[in-house]
């Protein structure tokens, strides 16, 4: 996924409220983060599994924790952040409502973005080719991926409401721009979401 832009960080980085706390689930070199901790004075922390990306934060003096996000937040206190993040990691993680419900326990709100596997480029390479779509946005086959969970917008929305997580804000995304809400699982790329419970 390095190969191609992270639309939502701008949004995430307009969206977090200056000099916050924030514990970014998942947070792969710490791109975010730093930005995060540069242009809003967060005090911020990371997770991560790999330890290549965990030496990338180190080397950027970003605070990291290796750890695996499937067996939950048991290190961090309820509301002990104000926003936790998940950006581009709902889809790798094997236990995404446990992951989901830890991120609302350990936060006073969660941010989360996904690929929008609801795109309409993505059903019209499944149905034209009757193959797993490969794209910019999705630039694995099938058998390399690492998305295990192929969730759209309209999937993420419904469950929200199975769990009593209440859905505050949602951004569709598509390239560099935001796109009005109408539709969007069927035009945007990916979705972000501020989520409280």
């Amino acid at each position: 996924m390095k190969d191609r832009p992270h639309i939502s960080y701008d949004e995430i980085v307009r969206i977090v409220e200056p000099e916050s706390t924030v514990l970014d689930l998942g947070c792969g070199d710490g791109e975010l983060l730093n930005r995060l901790i540069t242009e809003r004075k967060v005090q911020g922390r990371g997770v991560e599994i790999d330890e290549g990306m965990i030496l990338q934060c180190i080397a950027k003096g970003i605070s990291v924790f290796q750890g695996n996000l499937d067996e939950g937040l048991k290190d961090w206190g309820t509301k002990s952040y104000d926003y936790v993040i998940l950006n581009e990691t709902l889809q790798v993680i094997h236990s995404p409502i446990l992951v989901l419900e830890e991120m609302l326990r350990v936060g006073k709100r969660a941010i989360v973005s996904f690929p929008n596997f609801g795109y309409y480029l993505t059903r019209l390479q499944l149905l034209g080719r009757g193959r797993m779509p490969v794209s910019r946005h999705l630039p694995y086959q099938w058998y390399n991926t690492p998305n295990i969970h192929l969730c759209t917008r309209n999937d993420f929305v419904a469950l929200c409401s199975e769990l009593g997580i209440t859905i505050q804000t949602e951004i569709a995304l598509r390239r560099d721009r935001r796109l009005a809400l109408p539709f969007s699982n069927l035009f945007a790329t990916e979705v972000l979401f501020i989520i409280e419970k």
